[in-house]
Parts: structure tokens; sequence; C-alpha cells
């Protein structure tokens, strides 16, 4: 088994400022903060940044969620992408690329693209996260099942298993990091009370399954 790092996505600890997070990540055991334009080492981030501020991707190493689909988004989304060499996508359930045909389709229109394949979206449009390992650069850790992005690693209803995300990750050779993810985004429909929390639980559900055994 690889020894993958383990990190938390910087949302999770939205509010608080960098530095907050970085202590406060340093205290529940993540290895680093994912995602941050800028490399910080003081406050662990990694370099694994999101260019979308702007419509237009840049090239470089960074990653960017697929846009929202509708009328004409699929043709747009092949033209930022082969624009912006090094560029990360990440499909989720609302998007013009949010299934493993499209993620097959996409990855045929813009050569070398790869992807930041977040197992809670995956879960929310019904898919298994297991198949589009293989397409991953980066990965992002959190429970969900159909029509659900982000559920508690204890709720029975939970479709992702994540033994099998990593024996998959093991399978490929997965040359990248983790990254735990939970979130309150109350004005996207994503309202949580206790995301740091869920973030530890889920974190201390797969420690073990990656030989780390820390409380």
């Amino acid at each position: 088994m690889r020894r993958y790092a383990l990190g938390v996505v910087a949302v999770t600890f939205a509010p608080l400022p960098a530095l907050g997070a970085a202590l406060r990540a340093r205290e529940l055991g993540f290895e680093f903060i994912d995602p941050a334009v800028d490399v910080d080492p003081s406050t662990l981030t990694l370099p694994v940044g999101c260019p979308a501020s702007d419509p237009h991707p840049v090239a470089g190493w960074g990653y960017c969620p697929a846009p929202r689909d509708g009328p004409g988004q699929w043709e747009a989304t092949v033209e930022r992408f082969r624009a912006a060499p090094g560029c990360l996508m990440e499909p989720w359930a609302g998007a013009c690329v949010n299934s493993l045909e499209s993620v097959r389709a996409m990855a045929a229109e813009v050569p070398g693209l790869r992807f930041l394949v977040d197992t809670g979206h995956v879960a929310a449009w019904g898919g298994d996260p297991v198949e589009l390992l293989e397409y991953a650069d980066h990965v992002q850790l959190r429970q969900g099942k159909p029509g659900h992005g982000q559920l508690h690693i204890d709720d029975p209803g939970g479709t992702v298993e994540f033994a099998e995300v990593i024996r998959r990750l093991d399978q490929i050779d997965y040359p990248g990091k983790l990254a735990v993810e939970y979130f309150s985004l109350p004005d996207l429909g994503w309202p949580l009370d206790d995301p740091v929390g869920w973030a530890a639980d889920l974190a201390a559900h797969v420690r073990p399954l990656l030989g780390d055994h820390r409380q």
C-alpha cells in the first residue's frame, strides 16, 4: 500500500483566515490544506489553486469546476480547457461534465486533460467514484449519495466505499494526494452545521485504510 498524504480543503474552515485554518488543520492531524493559489509552507498550503475566478482558466497547475450545464456550455468548456493546459477539471452533478461518459468524452475532446475527482460530487450524480479514478490527478473525499453531495461518514445512506477508493488508487499507482472536504455554503444551497467535525470524522475513518492509525 502506498503512503498517501491526507489533507483538508480550505473551505472546511471558512470563515477562518489562512493562519487560523492552518493551526486547526494541524491540530486535527491533516498534512496540507487544499486549495491555495500560493505555496506557503507555514500554512500547509498545497499548490492546487483554482484559476477560475476569471471565466477563462489560465495555464498552470490548478483546477476549476466544470461550468454549469446549459446551451453551448459543452463547446465553450472544450475551448476554455484546450487553452489552459495543466488545469484540472472538477466534474459535479449540475455541470456539463457530470457522468463517467461525459468525463470520457471531455477527455477525448481535450487531449491531456486530467480531472479532480470529488467522491461526494460523483455520488450525488449517482456514479461510482472508483470508475473515474484513472482520470484523476487529485482526489477529494466526502460521503454522498444520489441527490446529496455531502453526508456524514456514519450516514447509512452513503454510497461511497472508501476502502474501494483506496484499493483502486493503489491498483493504478495514483501519484497524488487525498483531501477531505466538507463545507457550509448556504448561499449555494449547501448548508452544514459542523463541516470541521464532519471532516475530522471522515479522516478518522480513512486513516486506518491508509495504514495511518493516529487518533
